[in-house]
C-alpha cells in the first residue's frame, strides 16, 4: 500500500512525486515510456517557476537550469508585421530531453519508487485505490493523474479541426536570445535557442494545412527564409490530436495535474510552468491527508480552490488573447498596429499569460493548512468559479 501513486513521469508527475516524497509519503511514480526522450514542447520555462524547479532538482541536476540559455525577448510575426516585447525576468530554454530525465532522476533521489515502461490500464475505487498496470496491480491511499492530455485515463473534447504538434531541433549559427512566433493560416511555429547554435522549432498546425515541419516552414515567408540555412539536429517528433477543454482538477477522486487537468494554448509558453506548479500544488494539498490533518475530499477541495485561484486565470488570459488573434485580418489590424507601435502593451499581454507566484510549496502547505476551511466556505456550491476568478 503506497500513500500516493502518480501516473505520468513528465514535469507535472515528477513534481508531484518529489513534493509528496519530501513530505514523508511513500510514493510510486509510473511512466509508460523511457527516459531520456524527446517530447513535443516549446521547451520554454518562464521565470515564475525557476525557483520551484531549482527546489525540485537534485543537486547533481541543477546544471540543467543554471546552464540554460536565457530568453529575454519575444517576436511575433503576423500579417506582415513584427511585434516585439521584452520577457522580464528572462525565461530559461531547456530541452525536454534533459529536463524530464533530470526531474525523473531527482524523484528517485527523493525516495520515490519510479518505474518506467509501465502502462496504466485503469484506476479503480475512490480511496483506497487499485491501479491496474502492465506491471501488476498496486494500491494507494491517493492517486495523482499526470498522464497528459490524450491518455486513455482522460476524456476531453477534440478541436473542431484536427490539430497536431510537431517539433525538431536544428543547427543555426548565433540564434537571437528570443522566442519567435510565426503565425500563418492554420497554425503557428515557435523558434527559440536551446543550446549553442541549436534551436527548437515547434509548431501547432491544422492537419489540413501541414503535417511536417518542412511544410510548416513553407507557410510563412520569414520563417521559410530563416530555415533555409538550417540543418537538422534531431528527428522530428509529433503528437496528435491536440485536445483542449475547460480545466478540471479531479475525476472520480483522482487529482488531475499538468495537461491532464488542462491544456493551455502552447503559444503562451507557460505549459511547463503550469505543469510544475499544479503537480507540486496537488501533492502539497494531499500531504495533509497523509498526515491525518484532512480527509481526501478536503485535500481535493483545497487543490481545486488553489488551482482556480492561482492557475485558472492563465487559461482564461491565453484563451482571450487567442480569440483576438483569430479575428478576421481586417478586424485585428488595428490591434496589431497598436502592439507594434507600443511594445508596453505587448509586454502587458505577456504578463497576463503568466501565473502569479505567491509562495513556495512549503509555505503553501502551511497556508492551506490554516485557510482550507475558509476557502472551502468561499467556494461552497460553486464548483467552477471562485471569488478571485
Amino acid at each position: 500500500m503506497f500513500d500516493l501513486i502518480v501516473t505520468g513521469g513528465g514535469p507535472a508527475g515528477s513534481a508531484a512525486a518529489i513534493t509528496a516524497a519530501r513530505g514523508s509519503a511513500r510514493v510510486l511514480l509510473l511512466e509508460r515510456s523511457r527516459f531520456p526522450r524527446h517530447k513535443v514542447c516549446g521547451e520554454f520555462v518562464s521565470a515564475e517557476s525557476m525557483q520551484l524547479l531549482a527546489s525540485l532538482l537534485h543537486g547533481q541536476h541543477l546544471s540543467v537550469l543554471n546552464d540554460a540559455i536565457r530568453i529575454s525577448g519575444t517576436r511575433i510575426y503576423i500579417d506582415g508585421r513584427t511585434i516585439s516585447a521584452a520577457v522580464h525576468p528572462p525565461a530559461a530554454s531547456i530541452s525536454r530531453f534533459n529536463l524530464d530525465f533530470a526531474l525523473w532522476d531527482s524523484a528517485r533521489h527523493s525516495g520515490v519508487e519510479a518505474r518506467q515502461q509501465v502502462t496504466v490500464r485503469s484506476i479503480q475505487g475512490q480511496g483506497p485505490f487499485r491501479v491496474l498496470t502492465s506491471d501488476g496491480i498496486f494500491e494507494s491511499r491517493a492517486v495523482i493523474n499526470a498522464s497528459g492530455r490524450w491518455s486513455n485515463l482522460n476524456g476531453a473534447a477534440a478541436l473542431e479541426h484536427k490539430c497536431l504538434g510537431v517539433k525538431a531541433h536544428f543547427i543555426e549559427r548565433n540564434p537571437p536570445p528570443s522566442v519567435d512566433l510565426y503565425f500563418f493560416q492554420g497554425g503557428y511555429c515557435g523558434v527559440q535557442p536551446i543550446a549553442d547554435d541549436r534551436v527548437n522549432a515547434c509548431a501547432m498546425v491544422r492537419a489540413d494545412a501541414a503535417t511536417t515541419l518542412e511544410e510548416v516552414f513553407e507557410q510563412h515567408a520569414v520563417l521559410r527564409e530563416r530555415s533555409g540555412n538550417w540543418t537538422c539536429a534531431s528527428d522530428a517528433v509529433t503528437t496528435s490530436p491536440l485536445i483542449f477543454g475547460e480545466p478540471r482538477t479531479t475525476k472520480e477522486g483522482v487529482l488531475l495535474v499538468g495537461d491532464a487537468a488542462g491544456f493551455v494554448d502552447p503559444f503562451v509558453g507557460d505549459g511547463i510552468s503550469l505543469a510544475l506548479q499544479s503537480g507540486s500544488m496537488a501533492a502539497t494539498c494531499v500531504t495533509r491527508f497523509f498526515s491525518n490533518e484532512a480527509s481526501l475530499r478536503q485535500a481535493i477541495g483545497d487543490y481545486r480552490n488553489a488551482y482556480q485561484r492561482f492557475l485558472l486565470p492563465v487559461f482564461r488570459a491565453s484563451s482571450g488573447l487567442r480569440q483576438l488573434l483569430r479575428l478576421p485580418r481586417p478586424a485585428r489590424w488595428p490591434l496589431l498596429l497598436a502592439l507594434e507601435k507600443r511594445p508596453g502593451i505587448a509586454e502587458f499581454l505577456v504578463r497576463r499569460t503568466r501565473w502569479k507566484p505567491t509562495t513556495s510549496p512549503p509555505v503553501l502547505h502551511a497556508h492551506y493548512r490554516g485557510r482550507g476551511k475558509i476557502l472551502s466556505r468561499q467556494n461552497h456550491g460553486r464548483d467552477s468559479q471562485c471569488d478571485d476568478c
